[in-house]
């Protein structure tokens, strides 16, 4: 079981993209390319990308785009071995300690229905689902998952 001071959260640069690359393949059915991380890193200016680097390799990172008062997270993945383990709470955290001094009111992300354990751990961190995005995976639809982050007036 790792513990907290085993491993490093820092911003994630391109010479990342490799060791995330990998990760993401290994995690979902329809992941993204490496050029995608390349792009998001290089030109998108709202994007905010964290990596977990443990014994000098990646085993876990998140992104998110930062849009006005709104967080959405684009990916969240942890390298199997090390699930459960406290790792995509950290990031989550991590990444919101950011963004919350921006502005930062809410955080909503897109879930697979199918991924039962994924939208269990989002419920056990407060998010609640909103609302669904058809075709929005290419083999089904996606929950919204939303959490405030502040108290609504």
């Amino acid at each position: 079981m790792l513990d907290e001071s085993d491993y490093n959260i820092e911003a994630m640069s391109i010479e990342d993209i490799r060791e995330v690359a990998a990760i993401e393949q290994a995690s979902f059915s329809d992941p993204w390319p490496a050029r995608y991380f390349l792009t998001e890193l290089n030109n998108n200016k709202l994007a905010f990308y964290l990596v977990a680097r443990f014994q000098g390799r990646i085993i876990a990172y998140i992104g998110a785009w930062l849009i006005f008062e709104e967080v959405h997270i684009t990916t969240l993945a942890v390298e199997q071995c090390y699930h459960r383990q406290g790792l995509a709470t950290r990031l989550l955290e991590n990444l919101l300690e950011k963004v919350l001094p921006l502005g930062a009111e809410a955080v909503t992300l897109e879930v697979r229905p199918s991924n039962m354990a994924a939208r269990a751990f989002y419920e056990k961190l407060g998010f609640t689902a909103c609302g669904y995005r058809k075709k929005y995976y290419l083999d089904e639809d996606a929950i919204i998952m939303t959490k405030h982050l502040l108290p609504l007036p």
